[in-house]
This record gives C-alpha cells, sequence and structure tokens, in this order.
C-alpha cells in the first residue's frame, strides 16, 4: 500500500522520528517542532536503549518545553500498533536498521526519509565493504531515491524513500555537480576531495577515538571511508577523498581540485555555479574562502572557488554544519520538496 503525500501546502503530516536521541536526531526534532506541517507523534529509541521512558528534554535540555515527548523503544509491537497511522518517518538509526525496516515502512503507506546510510549506494555489492553488512532489502534499494536537495528535486518529490546525503558528500557534491554536469571537468582526471569535521560527527556514543580531550587534528580512512563512493556515484566521477577529525563540536568543510579542460574560462566556471545556486537560498556563494564559524547552527551552505587559467585547475571550498544541512535541516529540505513547498520553508525567514 502507497499513502501518497498530499500536495495541498496546507496539510499536516503525523510524523516520527526513529533515533531520535542522537545528535542528527535531536537537531531534526528541533526543527520539526517549528515545521507548520508537522504533527511530532512519536520519538523512538533502539528497542534496549537506556533512554526509554526519558523525556526528550531530559537527554537534550535545550528542549525544555519546546518538546517534552517520551521516548519510546522500538519493536515489531510498536510498528504494528503505530505505523498505519503515521504520514511520514524520519530515520537517524543505524545503517543497518534502515536497511532492514524502510520498506516495511513504505508498504504501509508511510513515506520514509534515511538519513542514515542505508540507501545511499545503489551497487549492494558496497554494502559489505563500506558498511560491514549485506543489504537486506534490493528492491527497496533500487527504488530508493538520493535527496541532494538543491540538484534532485524531481526525484524527491516522486518517491516513497529518500536516502539523505551523508555529510561530507552534501559539502562536496554541492562543490563537484556545477562542474560536472557541465562536463567542464578532464575525464579520468585526478579529483581529490579533502574534508574536516568536528567531533560531533561520530555521534552521541562515546568512543576514546573521539573524546574531544583525546582528538587533535589528523586524516582518518584515507582511501576507504564510505562516503568516497557516495560522492563519486553522485558527481559521476571518481574521486579521492582524504576525510580529516578536528577538535571542536560541529562544521564542516570540503574543498575539492579540479582539472578542467583546455579552453574552459573565468566566465564558464562563474556561470555554472551562478546557473546551480542563484535560486537556492541556501547555498551561499561567498566572496571570500568559507569558514565554518560562519554556517554552524544554520542550514547553509557557504561556496567559493578560484581558478587559474594557466594550469586549468579549480578548487572549490564548501562549509556546512554536519548536523543541519549535513543531516536534519537536509532531511526536512526533502521533506518540504515532497510536500510542494520550497525546500527552505521553516529553516529560513524569507
Amino acid at each position: 500500500m502507497t499513502k501518497a503525500i498530499p500536495d495541498s501546502n496546507n496539510s499536516m503530516q503525523k510524523v516520527a522520528v526513529i533515533g531520535a536521541s542522537g545528535y542528527a536526531g535531536a537537531e531534526l526534532v528541533g526543527l520539526l517542532c517549528q515545521h507548520s506541517h508537522v504533527q511530532l507523534c512519536h520519538l523512538v529509541v533502539s528497542e534496549n536503549s537506556s533512554s526509554e521512558g526519558k523525556l526528550f528534554s531530559e537527554l537534550h535540555g535545550r528542549f525544555q518545553s519546546i518538546c517534552d515527548l517520551p521516548l519510546e523503544a522500538f519493536s515489531s509491537a510498536w510498528f504494528d500498533k503505530n505505523s498505519t497511522e503515521l504520514d511520514v518517518v524520519f530515520f537517524a538509526t543505524p545503517h543497518e536498521f534502515s536497511a532492514e525496516w524502510a520498506q516495511a515502512f513504505v508498504d504501509a503507506g508511510v513515506k520514509v526519509f534515511d538519513l542514515s546510510g542505508g540507501f545511499r549506494l545503489k551497487n549492494a555489492h558496497d554494502y559489505p565493504k563500506y558498511y560491514g553488512f549485506e543489504h537486506a532489502n534490493i528492491d527497496a534499494l533500487a527504488a530508493a531515491k538520493y535527496g541532494l536537495a538543491e540538484w534532485q528535486q524531481d526525484d524527491i518529490a516522486s518517491t516513497n524513500l529518500v536516502a539523505v546525503p551523508g555529510c561530507y558528500p552534501t559539502a562536496s557534491l554541492l562543490c563537484l555537480k556545477p562542474l560536472t554536469s557541465n562536463n567542464l571537468v578532464v575525464e579520468n582526471s585526478l579529483v581529490v576531495v579533502n574534508g574536516i569535521s568536528g567531533v560531533s560527527g561520530a555521534g552521541r556514543n562515546a568512543s576514546l577515538s573521539t573524546n574531544f580531550n583525546e582528538v587533535s587534528l589528523k586524516a582518518y580512512n584515507v582511501l576507504q571511508h564510505r562516503h568516497q563512493p557516495e560522492i563519486s556515484q553522485e558527481a559521476a566521477i571518481e574521486v579521492i577523498f582524504n576525510p580529516h577529525l578536528a577538535p571542536y563540536k560541529r562544521g564542516l568543510l570540503a574543498t575539492v581540485t579540479l582539472q578542467l579542460k583546455a579552453g574552459v574560462t573565468h566566465a564558464q566556471v562563474q556561470q555554472a555555479f551562478e546557473q546551480a545556486y542563484s535560486d537556492k537560498p541556501l547555498v551561499r556563494l561567498v566572496a571570500s574562502w568559507p569558514e565554518i564559524g560562519n554556517v554552524a547552527y544554520t542550514p547553509f551552505a557557504d561556496l567559493h572557488w578560484k581558478f587559474d587559467e594557466e594550469k586549468q585547475v579549480v578548487v572549490v571550498s564548501c562549509a556546512i554544519d554536519n548536523l543541519l544541512k549535513g543531516a536534519a535541516s537536509q532531511a526536512v529540505q526533502c521533506f518540504n520538496i515532497s510536500l510542494g513547498l520550497a525546500s527552505e520553508f521553516s529553516l529560513i525567514n524569507t
């Protein structure tokens, strides 16, 4: 059964968030609480979570008196009882969970926005290598649509299962796609993406390797990070991705270096970026190199580029908040698009 979301901009959607206790889940709950088309019905945690029964605002004190809903434990019985009453579910869950359960929600008529990596890669054979599990539902994987909000509005609007992009891929693809979609990049050339993220990108569970007091600036998972195939897939070009972890809370910077074809001009590069983003209010083409401090705690992506016409090399940099534009606020953009609203609806004052 497929229960399509109404086209009316006045429709009120009954929504659940599964994975509400984590950082991205909490940011998502906060955004949904201020959305005029959302009735937030259930906040859900894993079956054996120690947070079950607590109020959401007990875990995340800044939401006291904003969202005081109790945290419910997910189970098959919870699904049977509640799924048919929902219009939308957001997954901010482990990848395996969404891979296992997304299709069940779709079959119950619920539209799924998945913030995990469970449906981002289209090749099922990539999941054991990059995610450590065999994908549970190949049909759902084939039906899912990637949800880069500024680039894939039609796909987002037409599917019941949206794979919300990862944080590094969001910033990287916003840099890459104006150039690759206009066929400006030298074929089979070396494309290097350097990314740096704060410790919140590793999630809320305690880990010595991401403990704030233990972290110094370092590269990690070079040539094997799960976001490398995601960026390559969606940019339609092979990239080398070098992620770095830094000792600050939140925010992400991606810097991309590309070789452009002989004869490509500064004017063509400028036109590519202006055509891509002049009507996209959450992507700001800024006059100097982006700073994480200017986008932290916001849904914006700040982007700047510089082109060396002699070397035919362009460097593009994009800064985002990894928990917002790299997760929760982009999920809300996708939700808005599915409702026929402007993608930035409720995220900024317009």
